[in-house]
């Protein structure tokens, strides 16, 4: 039970770490030059975040704040993310939340307030979870002691036991958005890819087959149809896939070739420019291990984003001059 216990804490704080995603998953579109001076220490404890160093990371991380104290907020709210990483064995939830504690007091203007904030209430709400099952587990534990001592009761005590094991199943169902469909990959290449907004969904189509569905995440403002630059909207209408990215910060990207016709009309009707460089693309680069917890907000600023191995398929289905239909 103990190892399941686990897994149900790692899947609770999964699902409440998502909540902070965004500003990291967009800092490398809209931060490019902030603590310019502590931008290599910064990449190193990064680096050794990524290679699984937990420690040697937030002593690089320390480093930076003695050095460069202005980038304090910045290196606080890193820190706090590395104490409550759930891969981090020596993980401590009072540590990560004395950081988030610590930017709202030192830093009040800070943009990382708000996240850190939320960072607060979501890993209180981890910390109560695991408490919720860790007292549930206790008394199936319990039970099943008492299954052993009391024979004649073998039968009412393992029905208790059973609704208990359900009940833990059913919150771990509700806050698990890791399980990933298994499909075998059909045979290609797609000549339709039709996008979904509402159901935030991307089909594949080959001869009006279905080849293979992906949950999206799409632009941080998604009602309505992109009208003009920095609208933060995902496009809506008929377009095709133009070109493609294999260096892109975010692994792979096909370009859409947004605006039409239509859209260009729309925007010279209002006066602003309809902006572009939509794309379909994976996560940022360094943050793969998301997967796809990322589908829990729409933090692009108007693309179509899918995780690393989606994007992978998706690039090998989808040839240029693909058809790409875009329906609120």
């Amino acid at each position: 039970m103990g190892k399941k216990q686990r897994r149900i804490s790692e899947h609770l704080y999964f699902f409440f770490i998502t909540i902070i995603i965004t500003p990291i998953l967009l800092c490398g579109c809209s931060h490019l030059n902030e603590e310019s001076r502590a931008r290599a220490t910064f990449k190193e404890a990064n680096d050794l975040f990524s290679q699984g160093i937990y420690s040697a990371s937030l002593n690089k991380y320390q480093q930076i704040i003695e050095k460069y104290p202005a980038a304090g907020d910045r290196v606080l709210f890193e820190m706090g993310i590395i104490y409550a990483y759930p891969r981090n064995d020596q993980r401590d939830y009072q540590k990560s939340l004395e950081c988030f504690q610590k930017l709202i007091k030192d830093y009040p203007g800070s943009g990382y307030r708000k996240d850190s904030e939320m960072m607060i209430f979501n890993i209180n709400n981890v910390i109560i979870k695991d408490m919720m099952i860790a007292a549930q587990q206790a008394q199936i534990e319990t039970l099943r002691q008492d299954v052993t001592s009391r024979g004649n009761e073998i039968s009412t005590l393992q029905k208790k036991i059973e609704a208990l094991e359900q009940e833990v199943t059913s919150k771990d169902d509700e806050i698990s958005t890791l399980q990933k469909q298994v499909f075998a990959t059909q045979e290609g290449p797609a000549d339709k890819i039709l996008i979904e907004k509402k159901e935030r969904r991307l089909t594949l189509i080959s001869r009006g087959r279905v080849l293979k569905t992906y949950k999206i995440a799409l632009g941080g403002n998604p009602d309505g149809p992109k009208e003009r630059q920095g609208d933060n909207k995902t496009p809506e209408g008929t377009y095709v896939i133009d070109s493609r990215n294999k260096g892109s910060r975010y692994h792979l990207s096909l370009h859409i070739s947004y605006p039409n016709e239509k859209d260009k009309k729309r925007a010279k009707e209002l006066g602003v420019s309809p902006g572009g460089d939509i794309m379909i693309h994976g996560i940022k680069n360094g943050f793969s291990w998301v997967g796809d917890l990322h589908t829990e907000v729409d933090w692009t600023k108007g693309c179509i984003a899918v995780t690393d191995e989606e994007m992978e398929e998706i690039d090998k289905l989808a040839p240029n001059g693909t058809i790409v239909e875009i329906r609120p």
